[in-house]
C-alpha cells in the first residue's frame, strides 16, 4: 500500500503490557491479495457478476456476506468452505507473509503468550494457508463461522478473547489491516494497531487504530512475565501525527 509523501512513521519506540494478542489474517499476518483476487475473479465469472464490483467490497468481509448481495442460494458454509479451502491449493504461490509476522507469531510460540487469528475467512481457508506458508498454528482460532456477524460487529474478537480464556477486563491488543477489523476491535474495548499495508492510512485513522504502522516489523514481544500473564510489546516505527 503506497503511502504519502508527508507520512512519517517515525515515533519514539513504546512498550505496552498485554494479557493477550488477537491477529487478523489476511494483509496482517500474510498478503493473499493476488490470490484473492484470482479467487473472486474465478466466481464473478462463473456468477456472471463483474469481479471488479465484488472486489470493491470484499476485503475484509465474510465471503458468505459477499454471496449474500451477488447470489443468495450460493450463501452457505458448504459452498463457502469448499470455495475458500481451494485457494491455497490453487493460489498459493500468489501469498507471501507480511514482514515481520512470521518471526513475531514463533516469538509468542516459544514464550506461551496467548495469541489468536480471528478472521474473516473460514476454518478450511486459515488452516491452509498456514500449512503451505508453514507459519505458526495458534492453539485458537475464530473464523467466519463461528459467528452470526462478521466485522464490523465485535463479537469475534470478543470471542477470541474467550477463547484465550481471558477475563473481561484483560488487556488486549489486536492487529488489523481493514478499517472494518479496526472497528471491530475498538468495539470490544481493545487496543489496536493497524497496518497500513492494503488501506489508506486516512481510512486506518478514521476507524480509530489506536497506532499505525508499515508491517509486522513495528511490533516486537519484548518479555514474557510469566508470574502476571503479561506480555510485554514493543511499538515502534509508527504513524506521527
Amino acid at each position: 500500500m503506497p503511502h504519502s509523501i508527508e507520512a512519517s512513521f517515525s515515533a519514539k519506540p513504546e512498550i505496552h503490557s498485554f494479557h493477550g494478542l488477537l491477529f487478523d489474517m489476511d494483509g496482517t499476518i500474510i498478503d493473499s491479495t493476488n490470490a484473492i483476487v484470482k479467487h473472486w475473479e474465478k466466481i464473478g465469472n462463473e456468477l456472471g457478476v463483474d469481479p471488479k464490483v465484488i472486489l470493491a467490497t470484499s476485503h475484509g468481509r465474510r465471503s458468505i456476506d459477499v454471496l449474500q448481495i451477488y447470489e443468495p442460494k450460493l450463501a452457505n458454509w458448504e459452498y463457502v468452505s469448499q470455495i475458500e479451502g481451494s485457494i491455497p491449493e490453487q493460489f498459493g504461490s500468489d501469498a507471501v507473509e507480511i514482514a515481520g509476522s512470521r518471526s513475531l507469531l514463533e516469538q509468542l510460540e516459544e514464550t506461551s503468550v496467548p495469541w489468536a487469528i480471528v478472521t474473516s475467512g473460514t476454518k478450511p481457508l486459515v488452516t491452509g494457508w498456514l500449512d503451505i506458508m508453514n507459519l505458526a498454528h495458534p492453539e485458537n482460532l475464530v473464523v467466519a463461522e463461528d459467528v452470526r456477524h462478521g466485522k464490523p460487529d465485535p463479537a469475534c474478537y470478543q470471542l477470541g478473547r474467550t477463547k484465550l480464556n481471558l477475563p473481561r477486563d484483560a488487556s488486549i491488543l489486536v492487529l488489523e489491516d481493514a478499517p472494518a477489523g479496526v472497528r471491530a476491535g475498538k468495539a470490544a474495548g481493545f487496543k489496536v494497531v493497524g497496518l497500513a499495508t492494503t488501506h489508506s492510512l486516512e481510512q486506518l485513522k478514521d476507524a480509530g487504530a489506536d497506532w499505525i504502522v508499515r508491517d509486522m516489523r513495528s511490533v516486537k514481544l519484548k518479555e514474557w512475565d510469566a508470574s502476571t500473564r503479561e506480555a510485554k510489546i514493543e511499538i515502534s516505527d509508527a504513524l506521527v501525527g
